[in-house]
């Protein structure tokens, strides 16, 4: 037994898995996300590749006799690409802080970027996260965590 679609239907169905995939195209697409400097006298928005973790960062500036510049920082010592993963930007909430967090979701691993004397993005190294750094590391008796147990050094 065969199952019979009406010649009208399918041109519906049809129609209507194109558009759905049309317009799923560009959401999936959007490999960057953008977030502004948590500092509130900051004009500066810091820019993260999804799927790479390389982070960059531009800002407004007056220039004598223009409507301004847009300018952006080269990527410096570990703002570059990362392991492929799944990375985001979080900022903080600190009114005066001009750095922002990139973390991988995948990994739970973070570091803190920012421009480094208004010339680079530099970003420190990836920190995992406490669970997993207690777990490579042997605790030290004469370490003491806020709990009072023994916790590991840090590095």
């Amino acid at each position: 037994m065969t199952l019979s679609i009406p010649r009208a239907l399918r041109s519906r169905l049809l129609e209507a898995a194109v558009a759905t995939l049309v317009c799923a195209a560009p959401a999936a697409a959007s490999q960057y996300d953008f977030v502004p400097a948590p500092q509130i006298d900051l004009n500066r928005i810091y820019r993260i590749d999804r799927v790479t973790g390389e982070v960059g960062a531009c800002q407004y500036g007056l220039k004598d006799g223009t409507i301004g510049v847009t300018f952006c920082f080269p990527v410096g010592e570990g703002a570059g690409k990362q392991e492929p993963g799944e990375y985001g930007l979080v900022p903080s909430k600190h009114a005066r802080e001009a750095g922002v967090f990139r973390v991988n979701y995948r990994t739970g691993e973070m570091s803190v970027c920012y421009v480094l004397n208004g010339e680079v993005v530099v970003c420190t190294p990836q920190a995992g996260t406490p669970a997993a750094a207690a777990a490579t590391q042997a605790p030290d008796a004469g370490t003491q965590s806020p709990a009072g147990g023994a916790s590991a050094k840090k590095p």
